[in-house]
């Protein structure tokens, strides 16, 4: 993956809609199929309006309860909204929070290896120095899109003991040469 540059504006104005249709469909779908299941399935002989009715047996009638039905509501709702996400997701209008989404996912690779893959450039190993150029940039630029400075000092502290340690072993490292694939050596 390669990282590329991301218009701010853009991204939070994408990403706060994104957010807002997902909850308003997660909510109107969930009420929905939930309403739908209970006509459907409930049973209706069961329901009562006033709790001062008796059943044919003299004592108080209950109403059945919905809760299973309102639960596999939301369950679909939810599931609509994920394939809705899943099919939306190459659009323009999602192509810069899904280019988050992915960065953050290779994040969290690398973050699972990090102790090994810092362990492996202290002893000057190429690829580590390559993935450790990119997790760092990419860092930066989701700290930057999300506003995220409180460890943005730690982070450039970092990156530039890592930019010393390159510039001492006369390696050349660009961000270009990260593949994922250099994570299965770690």
């Amino acid at each position: 993956m390669k990282l590329k540059e991301i218009d701010k504006t853009t991204y939070r104005k994408h990403l706060n809609i994104i957010i807002a249709g997902f909850i308003a469909s997660l909510l109107v779908l969930a009420l929905a199929y939930g309403q739908g299941l209970i006509m459907l399935f409930a049973d209706n002989n069961a329901i009562v309006s006033d709790a001062t009715l008796t059943s044919g047996s003299g004592e108080p009638a209950t109403p059945s309860s919905n809760f299973k039905f309102n639960l596999l509501g939301v369950i679909l709702a939810l599931l609509t909204c994920m394939f809705a996400l899943h099919k939306l997701r190459s659009s323009d209008f999602f192509a810069e929070v899904y280019y988050v989404w992915q960065v953050k996912q290779l994040q969290n690779l690398i973050y699972r290896k990090l102790k090994k893959i810092k362990a492996a450039a202290s002893n000057d190993d190429v690829n580590a120095l390559i993935i450790l150029s990119f997790y760092y940039a990419s860092l930066k630029q989701i700290y930057l899109l999300d506003d995220n400075t409180l460890t943005m000092s730690k982070l450039n502290k970092d990156t530039s003991e890592l930019a010393s340690q390159i510039a001492d072993k006369n390696v050349t490292v660009t961000l270009d040469q990260f593949d994922k694939s250099l994570l299965a050596n770690y």
